[in-house]
């Protein structure tokens, strides 16, 4: 009866309590920090959102503290024999989270959206681990770049040259063969062109259809709506149906 309550004993003893301390206030601020980073996934109606980061972060930060206190694992109970590596601590949550954001990417048609959410899914484990050694600034302000990022690098982006990618599937009536140079020389006259590399082109019960992505020749092509491209692409000789998106990657 004894030798358990001097066992029970040990898991409250001082030393240990001083390090669970140390680890409630960690794991507090990760949450913080994992929120913040989130919140603007919660803004826009993300999958992952401020929950996601809190407890990406929290759980980074939780596994990476307690590697750093051995000793008072288990109640302070002899662990000398032990191989303590913290860098394969990192390893793995760097792995873990590697599966959960490859789990938020995907691919429609020719658009591949969720890589932003990945990527930032992976710099919340990193700002828990930074916390979980201690470095408390630098995961501050890798939160804060992330969160800004995130929230304001969109409308950055916006506002610099870029080249609009325009997702597009034709078919074509049924035994009609399409005459791709003059398609190709229509496209160049609304200011965008085919990428060679993109298309796709099949062949079903003698019905032709076509795959590929429109790519603006300079940043402020001659048509710029969908609507008007729309128009424009069913105008085209054979065209029966049209689908079409922007190419997001």
């Amino acid at each position: 009866m004894d030798a358990g309550l001097s066992l029970w004993a040990r898991y409250w003893s001082l030393p240990v309590l001083e390090v669970n301390l140390l680890l409630f206030a960690n794991l507090f601020g990760a949450l913080l920090l994992g929120l913040l980073v989130g919140y603007e996934r919660s803004y826009h109606s993300r999958a992952a959102g401020m929950r996601t980061y809190g407890i990406v972060c929290m759980a980074s930060c939780a596994l990476t503290v307690f590697a750093g206190y051995p000793g008072v694992w288990w109640g302070q109970a002899d662990t000398a024999h032990l191989p303590i590596d913290p860098t394969r601590v990192v390893q793995g949550i760097v792995t873990g989270i590697g599966f959960l954001g490859a789990g938020v990417i995907m691919r429609d048609g020719m658009s591949i959206s969720g890589l932003t959410t990945a990527a930032s899914i992976w710099a919340t484990a990193a700002i828990g681990v930074l916390v979980g050694v201690g470095f408390y600034p630098a995961a501050i302000l890798l939160a804060l770049l992330s969160a800004s990022l995130m929230m304001w690098g969109v409308k950055v982006e916006a506002r610099l040259p870029a080249l609009p990618a325009v997702g597009v599937t034709l078919r074509f009536r049924a035994g009609h063969e399409p005459d791709d140079c003059a398609i190709k020389a229509l496209m160049r006259e609304w200011g965008y062109q085919l990428a060679e590399g993109s298309l796709h082109i099949a062949c079903q019960q003698d019905q032709l259809s076509w795959q590929f992505v429109l790519v603006a020749r300079h940043s402020k092509p001659r048509v710029t709506s969908l609507f008007d491209l729309s128009r424009l692409l069913r105008g085209i000789e054979g065209v029966e149906v049209l689908q079409l998106a922007h190419a997001r990657n």
